[in-house]
């Protein structure tokens, strides 16, 4: 309660809440926007932004670029939040004076980094990695990784 009041809880919660609700909006509107020519099946198995604008007709390149742009302003903005917590939460950790309250606690954060870890590090690979290594089986692997592992 030092370190956050519910004041900064229900701030942090509304802006996670509204970027979601915009990214997601976005994505909508611009997949809604385009011209289908191959059909409706998405080979994937939940609704995946690359997997979705694979049907479409009309060259999509600045849509990408535009969803692109926003997905990775989106993202450095969380991660950066991200690491200022954990370094906050470091910071406290360390500060406990009992190694056993040290341990207690780094045994409740370092599942939680993993985890994070886990996401990004997947996440990344699945939307940066060249064409040349996609593949559809790939594609569903990482996209497990990220969605359904954590």
């Amino acid at each position: 309660s030092t370190l956050m009041d519910s004041r900064a809880c229900v701030k942090m919660a509304a802006a996670a809440w509204t970027s979601g609700f915009l990214y997601a909006l976005q994505h909508t509107a611009n997949t809604f926007s385009i011209p289908l020519c191959q059909g409706n099946t998405v080979d994937q198995f939940f609704c995946e932004i690359p997997q979705i604008l694979k049907p479409f007709c009309s060259d999509s390149y600045l849509r990408e670029v535009g969803v692109t742009v926003v997905s990775a302003c989106l993202f450095f903005g969380c991660f950066v939040c991200i690491v200022l917590s954990y370094v906050q939460i470091f910071t406290a950790v360390l500060r406990i004076p009992s190694e056993q309250g040290q341990h207690k606690a780094f045994s409740v954060c370092l599942p939680h980094l993993a985890v994070v870890s886990l996401i990004i590090s997947t996440g990344l690979f699945a939307y940066l990695k060249p064409p040349a290594l996609s593949s559809p089986a790939l594609d569903v692997v990482v996209a497990v990784l990220y969605s359904v592992m954590p």
